[in-house]
């Protein structure tokens, strides 16, 4: 909690831990409008920390295969929101991508930070072996995506499909026809790349637990989602950086889904 703490305080940075785009529903029928609201925050799905409208480098939505771009948000105390209208049906992909930033960490935050992102033991190894005095410089850069079932789809199978983000997580099967017990099957791509070895975290709304799998060597696993409401898919890709001023660079992605009660 206290690095997350640090990450809403520190004046260089976006907000807390985790930022995530959720929509007022996740099911709506044809020509009715949808909210989504960009936040950062601890405690999914709750709205805290805004996110500034010069951050979004991309925001944008894929339905049946064709894009329209998010425009016209409007910032209020705790979300960047915007609202869409569908005009077809299908499944629709939502998606923002924000501009980098730079961390700089307190020595006394960092053990603490890589339990939050789930550090494996090559991260922790790069850490111990940079020489004293050292300092944590870290250029990062968010991914958020979510899914909303417009109608009643038929033959649009585009959430399937990569959006080409820094790192994003592809469902493979439909996001928006899952029922408590099911299982998430992923890709997980970095730079359209599948990534091995990454931790994906799955924290269910209202819940302060969480759970994690870890990509095989296709990028791939399957997430559990043993009870319904929203779920926030979650991981960081950490990676060691050589440049001027930087230690590292690390990219964050989060991914919210629906999950129906089980009849």
């Amino acid at each position: 909690m206290a690095v997350a703490l640090a990450l809403v305080c520190a004046a260089a940075l976006a907000g807390a831990h985790e930022t995530w785009i959720l929509p007022s529903t996740m099911r709506v029928a044809t020509g009715h409008p949808v909210t989504l609201s960009l936040t950062s925050g601890m405690s999914f799905p709750a709205d805290a920390l805004a996110i500034d409208p010069k951050r979004v480098s991309r925001a944008e939505i894929r339905l049946n295969g064709k894009l329209e771009q998010l425009r016209g948000g409007r910032s209020r105390p705790t979300a960047l929101r915007y609202t869409w209208i569908p005009r077809a049906a299908g499944v629709a992909t939502i998606a923002v991508e924000l501009a980098p930033k730079t961390l700089v960490l307190q020595p006394k935050l960092i053990e603490e930070y890589f339990q939050e992102i789930h550090a494996g033991p090559s991260i922790l190894a790069q850490w111990d072996s940079i020489p004293k005095p050292k300092q944590w410089r870290e250029s990062y850069i968010k991914h958020a995506t979510s899914f909303v079932r417009v109608g009643a789809p038929r033959g649009d199978s585009s959430w399937a499909s990569p959006l080409g983000l820094g790192l994003e997580i592809v469902p493979e099967r439909d996001p928006t026809a899952l029922v408590e017990g099911d299982a998430l099957p992923v890709r997980v791509l970095r730079r359209g790349a599948p990534l091995p070895g990454f931790a994906v975290g799955a924290r269910r709304e209202g819940q302060s637990g969480e759970s994690f799998v870890t990509t095989d060597a296709t990028g791939r696993a399957s997430v559990p989602l043993p009870g319904a409401g929203r779920w926030l898919l979650f991981g960081t890709d950490l990676r060691r950086a050589k440049e001027p001023g930087l230690e590292w660079r690390s990219d964050f992605v989060t991914a919210t889904i629906g999950v129906r009660t089980k009849r």
